[in-house]
């Protein structure tokens, strides 16, 4: 398999956890739920579906390195050109994560109601990250990026958060599920860019994360190390990296039924793997990044890849996932439109009558919420019109 092919059975999967993904933030507004499909809270020991999505987007992310970076390695693309898209890459996920991260303590005393400054962010980040066609006019194309990035410093001047008593400006109490990827991509591609693809490397570092996640949570050791933190989103990352890697380098010698094998035995490991450590590391916990957690999850992306991998690229089944592939293909514009419809709902005090808001109802909602976003990502798609980063 070259470098430069797709890997439709990635696609795949990544639109099913997109889909999934909007689904779950959907639902989360949504009372008298089965505890099971929701988030289990950070005090308790075990996980619901919805602890379940987010690892899975972090471990894909490691999937599409070694295709897209190793495609920059094969073609003897410079290190530093290859470090700099990396580099602009994990900085825009950053900065999206750092503003969405302080819509969470956006105060209602603020000069702008809530809803229109995340209106307004949100249209910014379509203005500078829009997938631009080449055609197009460059003084046009950065006249365009550049309101969007005075918009972005205009919110950002005109943001307070807080409480009238202790009032405060932006700050990253976390960085959001954007800024974290952003920040774990930032580590992982560079150092498969260090590494330059090489398979034993890979394995080693990824060994290292995961030990370094391990011993934070068995308080063996404490620190949050810079850029890797507990090392808990790395190792999901990276994970997806080895298993890409060996994916890639056992179809080069054509052993497509052994990979079958192998990543079914992988994936059954490292569950078990995570169940061995739950009682020694804190536990089962999404909020807590603890090993348990990383490696159930990492088992569970692995076997639902290989299922990926014989639907897609086994049995050609790519049809399947044809009305979500959107998804897929313009994740990030998938993941920013709820921002918009959500801040246009309240804006016109639209709210959705009681029985889609509670129970089956309500979970059936959320399911058509995630549809129809991945509808109008498709639809934008059509129209050139998807953030790219």
């Amino acid at each position: 398999m070259k470098l430069s092919q797709r890997l439709l059975s990635i696609d795949a999967f990544r639109a099913i956890t997109m889909l999934a993904m909007i689904f779950v933030n959907d639902v989360s507004g949504v009372s008298n739920i089965p505890a099971w499909i929701d988030h289990v809270k950070g005090n308790e020991d075990g996980m619901g579906f919805a602890d379940t999505v987010f690892p899975a987007f972090l471990f894909i992310v490691g999937l599409s390195i070694p295709i897209a970076i190793g495609k920059r390695i094969s073609r003897q693309d410079s290190f530093f050109s290859t470090e700099w898209h990396i580099i602009v890459r994990s900085f825009a996920l950053i900065v999206m994560g750092f503003f969405h991260v302080n819509l969470e303590s956006y105060s209602s005393l603020a000069v702008l109601p809530h809803a229109v400054w995340e209106l307004l962010i949100t249209v910014a980040f379509f203005m500078i990250w829009l997938d631009y066609p080449e055609t197009m006019n460059r003084t046009r194309k950065y006249a365009i990026m550049g309101v969007g990035v005075a918009l972005l410093l205009l919110m950002a001047l005109l943001y307070e958060g807080g409480s009238r008593d202790d009032p405060h400006g932006m700050q990253p109490e976390w960085w959001g599920i954007l800024g974290i990827i952003g920040w774990a991509y930032l580590v992982c591609a560079t150092l498969f860019l260090v590494a330059k693809g090489k398979f034993p490397l890979l394995v080693a570092i990824y060994g290292i994360f995961l030990l370094i996640n391990i011993l934070h949570h068995g308080e063996w050791f404490v620190p949050h190390l810079f850029l890797i933190g507990d090392g808990g989103s790395v190792s999901l990352i990276m994970g997806g990296v080895v298993v890409s890697s060996l994916y890639l380098r056992l179809m080069k010698e054509g052993k497509r039924s052994t990979q079958m094998l192998i990543f079914t035995v992988i994936g059954i490991g490292m569950i078990a793997a995570g169940f061995i450590l739950r009682p020694y590391t804190a536990g089962i916990s999404k909020i807590h990044s603890t090993p348990a957690w990383v490696l159930i999850c990492s088992g569970i992306s692995v076997l639902l890849f290989n299922l990926m991998i014989w639907l897609v690229d086994v049995k050609g089944k790519m049809n399947w996932f044809s009305i979500i592939r959107p998804a897929g293909t313009s994740t990030l514009t998938c993941y920013l439109i709820p921002y918009l419809l959500y801040s246009i709902f309240v804006l016109v005090h639209f709210h959705f009558p009681a029985v889609l808001s509670e129970g089956i109802g309500g979970i059936l909602r959320s399911l058509a919420v995630a549809f129809v976003v991945i509808l109008i990502a498709g639809w934008l798609e059509k129209k050139n019109l998807r953030l790219k980063i």
